[in-house]
């Protein structure tokens, strides 16, 4: 009986499970054939492509969300403390520069101040990473902190900064082989060691210098990228003051007594000082004061209020002149060429001073001499010829017996003669004055005013020839 029923339990199980097998083919068997041969196709061609490990394609972790570039670059598994390649040849950094500006050059501190764009190429094997899409990948400055960069320095810089605005200008670009492109913007104020023996008709080197400071030629090697090429200026960059005539590169071994050698790298600029502004400033204003000097050669030396000031004008401004120049300079210990200048139109401004000095003592001498002959006269009055003479001296007015220069050449001469005429008889007939004591008190002291307004204008032409021939 109940093997009976256990039978019969069994055929019904076995009867259902079959109607639920045709059941589900009836269902899916009209979805089968609804479906188009094409994507039937396409469908069982994807799942060989997928299945298949020879198109099967590795992700790219580069474009991966949320990927850390620690992570990326494998920055936790390595030392970046130590060079690249530590106990190896020497790791090659290449460096180019880009000069953005040139902003001052001060004589007086001796230094200059350039803002640039400086960068480094290096390779480092552990930044190295795989990726399909990506050519490099560029970081900020915040990467920096992380990794090993080069150690540069600027020799004899006084101050130095890296621009942060509106973040911290540096860059950092990784590319996937292991080389690195590290890039900052800097503002330098270096040392210029200048030579101003010929100012301001000068011409000025300077260079900036650029050097490891901890690692010696033997453990990094730094080399101009392009040579000359590697260094790059923008057409735009103007002095004032100077013309810059040429940038050019060089490469240096320095060597320190107590650490070893190292690779330095110089950027070396040219600079030629525009002349024009102390012509106008200096040079002219110069030799304005003294052609002005020059003036009192053609005044009457009894002018002595108009003779005296003048010179004395000259003399004062001429040495204004040179206290403002020599304010803005830096006090050297040489001779530069605007003082030669200064100090010889200086020269020339004083001994107009001195020359009218000259010529009044000499007038002053001549007629206190006149004045003592006219003294001596009446004691000839008692003789015909000397009479004469007295007599016709006296026709002239006594005060302006010294004026030659307000005569005629004609009666200048004439009065000379008689003067000396009349000491030689008054000489062989009394015997009181000899012939000798008065043979230069006719002397004309115009004659050094006369030569003065040739022999002055003269030498300062020749000086001017000799020294822009020199300096120029």
């Amino acid at each position: 009986m109940h093997k009976d029923v256990m039978l019969l339990n069994l055929l019904l199980w076995m009867v259902g499970v079959s109607g639920e097998t045709c059941l589900k083919g009836q269902i899916l068997q009209p979805y089968r054939h609804g479906r188009s041969r094409r994507e039937i196709l396409l469908t069982e061609e994807s799942g060989r492509k997928i299945g298949s490990p020879m198109f099967k394609r590795s992700p790219d972790k580069t474009k991966a969300w949320g990927t850390k570039s620690e992570h990326l670059l494998r920055i936790d598994d390595h030392d970046f403390t130590m060079r690249p390649g530590f106990g190896g040849p020497a790791v090659s950094v290449g460096v180019d520069v880009q000069v953005e500006s040139l902003d001052a050059i001060s004589e007086v501190d001796m230094d200059f101040t350039m803002t640039l764009y400086l960068r480094h190429y290096w390779k480092d094997k552990r930044l190295s990473f795989r990726s399909n899409n990506n050519l490099s990948m560029t970081f900020d400055g915040r990467l920096v902190k992380k990794i090993w960069v080069p150690d540069m320095f600027f020799v004899h810089s006084k101050r130095s900064f890296t621009h942060d605005t509106t973040t911290d200008n540096i860059m950092l670009r990784v590319y996937p082989d292991g080389k690195v492109l590290y890039s900052l913007r800097v503002t330098v104020t270096s040392m210029c060691s200048m030579d101003l023996s010929r100012f301001p008709l000068d011409t000025q080197t300077c260079s900036l210098e650029i050097e490891s400071y901890a690692y010696t030629d033997d453990d990094l090697m730094l080399y101009w990228k392009k040579g000359n090429r590697s260094l790059n200026t923008d057409e735009r960059i103007s002095l004032s003051q100077f013309l810059i005539q040429e940038f050019h590169t060089t490469t240096k071994l320095a060597f320190y007594s107590s650490t070893g050698w190292y690779n330095r790298l110089y950027i070396n600029f040219t600079l030629r000082r525009h002349v024009f502004f102390f012509l106008l400033q200096t040079y002219f204003p110069a030799t304005l004061m003294v052609m002005l000097s020059w003036v009192s050669f053609w005044i009457d030396r009894r002018a002595v209020p108009a003779r005296v000031p003048l010179g004395i004008t000259t003399v004062l401004t001429m040495s204004t002149i040179i206290t403002g120049v020599n304010a803005s300079m830096p006090r050297v210990s040489y001779i530069k060429a605007v003082d030669i200048y200064l100090w010889v139109s200086f020269v020339f401004v004083f001994l107009s001073v001195i020359e009218y000095a000259a010529v009044n003592y000499l007038s002053t001498l001549q007629e206190r001499k006149e004045r003592a002959l006219r003294e001596r006269l009446p004691c000839t009055c008692g003789m015909a010829h000397p009479g004469m003479m007295s007599a016709s001296y006296s026709e002239v007015d006594a005060n302006n017996t010294g004026n030659y220069g307000g005569m005629s050449g004609e009666n200048g001469v004439k009065r000379e003669r008689m003067l000396v005429q009349l000491a030689m008889e008054n000489d062989q007939v009394t015997g009181h004055v000899g012939s000798g004591a008065y043979s230069s008190a006719g002397m004309d002291t115009h004659a050094i005013d006369k030569y003065s307004r040739v022999l002055f204008p003269g030498s300062y032409i020749l000086f001017n020839i000799i020294y822009w021939s020199i300096y120029s």
